[in-house]
């Protein structure tokens, strides 16, 4: 799954040592969505990741992401883990985007195109309505 928006947080780096013995480290970070409503999303990149992809309050970036969600204690508990981010300006430059939360506004005062139309008299279909 991917987003695009603004980071708006940036947690403090978490580290540790498993009961296995290895090292462990997870970044969390609040990205805001680009929406009409726009809604706030808690992320985290884990292991290597967290030094793969260094964001910083104010980036805007697109994020790709999966969700799971695990069982403690009779609780169920759901984590946004990301696996990419990059540049927003650079996802824009690759192609067309989907989606609602990444689709990017018009600049102020930017002719706005009119919607395509369907039922014209030159609309060569054989549907009847």
């Amino acid at each position: 799954m991917e987003v695009v928006g603004k980071i708006i947080l940036k947690l403090p780096l978490q580290s540790g040592v498993s009961q296995a013995g290895n090292n462990w480290k997870k970044q969390e970070y609040v990205l805001e969505t680009e929406d009409s409503y726009p809604k706030k999303v808690h992320f985290d990149f884990f292991g290597d990741k967290a030094d793969q992809f260094p964001l910083n309050v104010g980036d805007r970036v697109r994020l790709s992401f999966d969700i799971e969600s695990r069982e403690y204690n009779g609780r169920w508990y759901t984590s946004i883990r990301g696996w990419k981010a990059e540049a927003a300006a650079a996802a824009a430059a690759e192609g067309p985007q989907q989606g609602p939360a990444v689709a990017a506004a018009a600049p102020a005062g930017a002719p706005v195109p009119p919607p395509p139309a369907f039922n014209t008299p030159e609309a060569s279909d054989d549907l009847p309505f």
